[in-house]
Formats: C-alpha cells, structure tokens, sequence
C-alpha cells in the first residue's frame, strides 16, 4: 500500500517535471534564434515514439498518472519541431500536409479506427525508435563539439523522470516493454545531459 502510494506521488512529480522539461528547450531555441546542434532526425523519431507511446497506453486503459507526460512531452516536441523548421527556414505547404497527416494518424490510433493490434506491434518499435532518437542528438552534439543550443536544464529533467518512471512503471503495471524502455532511455539521456555539459564547459573555457 505505502509503496503503491510512493509510486502515486512520484507519478505526480513526474508529471509536474515534464509539464516544464522541454520550455528550457523551447526558450533557448527561441532566444538563440538558431537551431544549430539540434538534430531534427532525433525529433522526428523521438516524436515518433512518444504518439505511439501514448497511444498504447491509452488504448491499454493503463492508469493515466502513469503515462500523462507522454501526450505532454509530445505536445512540447511540436512546438520545438516547428521552431527548429522556422530557423531551418523549412516551413512550407508541404510542411502543413504533412502536419494534417500526423494528426490524421494519431486520431486514428486513439480512436482505434485503426486496430488496437497494430498498436502492440508498434510499441515495441518505440523502444529502438526512442534510443535511435537520442543517439542522434547525442551523434549532434558531438560532431558539432559544441552544446549551446541545447538545454541541459531539459536533459537533466530528462533523466530524472525516466528514471522514476522504471519504478512507478513497475508497481503500476511490470510491462516488461515499458520498463526496458525507459532503462534505456535513463541512460542515453544521461549521456546526452554529460556530453552537453562538457562541451558547455569546454566553449567557456576556449572563450
């Protein structure tokens, strides 16, 4: 009981922690006004995961504190997807198309119009789509030796609410899935975190 209660509470401070994980993200970007170091393969396969995620959870009628940041995070990666598209100077019709279908599809999802099996077979997907996404960010980082345009703020959160969630993953439902999902994705994001921290230090120290 305590420890199904311990499970809630971190759930919420997750969920509180992802309500602002990705602002530092978007703020930089739009200060900075440049998108350079950010991967937009990373974002479209993180993005990826984080629909189908979210729908087979929903679809599951897992415990809704259990996945809330999923539609969350999800909702921020579009923001940040459509700034680094705007200093990219790549928003077009095409790019609106495009946008009209991803809604499309995740409605479809969500509504089931497509079935719910096709879900189980995707979700699984999600955990080398996730870790590709951040090898790619991580792959950015250190071919441009230099992390200004990312947040560490954004990476350290990171880190930390997947982590939580491997226990709250655990107590809730032990979906072998989920939880090795999020294992991997504890250590990629502290890869990304560290690396973006040492070149930080390493610009400020050539500067």
């Amino acid at each position: 009981m305590y420890l199904q209660l311990f499970a809630d509470f971190l759930s919420i401070i997750t969920i509180l922690m992802c309500l602002v994980q990705k602002i530092p993200q978007i703020m930089n970007l739009y200060n900075l006004k440049t998108a350079a170091g950010i991967s937009l393969l990373g974002l479209f396969l993180e993005l990826t995961s984080y629909t189908v995620m979210t729908s087979y959870n929903y679809t599951n009628e897992y415990s809704f504190l259990s996945y809330l940041e999923y539609p969350v995070l999800l909702l921020q990666d579009l923001i940040i997807i459509y700034l680094v598209l705007l200093y990219l100077d790549l928003i077009s019709p095409s790019s609106f198309l495009l946008a009209a279908l991803y809604f499309f599809i995740f409605g479809c999802f969500l509504f089931q119009i497509v079935p719910k099996t096709a879900l189980t077979i995707l979700a699984p997907m999600c955990t080398p789509i996730s870790a590709s996404s951040k090898i790619a960010q991580l792959a950015a980082i250190l071919r441009a030796k230099n992390s200004e345009s990312i947040s560490v703020l954004t990476w350290v959160i990171s880190t930390l609410t997947n982590l939580t969630r491997v226990f709250t993953i655990w107590m809730d439902s032990a979906d072998l899935l989920l939880l090795s999902n999020f294992i991997i994705s504890v250590s990629l994001s502290g890869s990304i975190m560290l690396s973006a921290i040492y070149y930080r230090r390493s610009t400020v120290k050539h500067d």
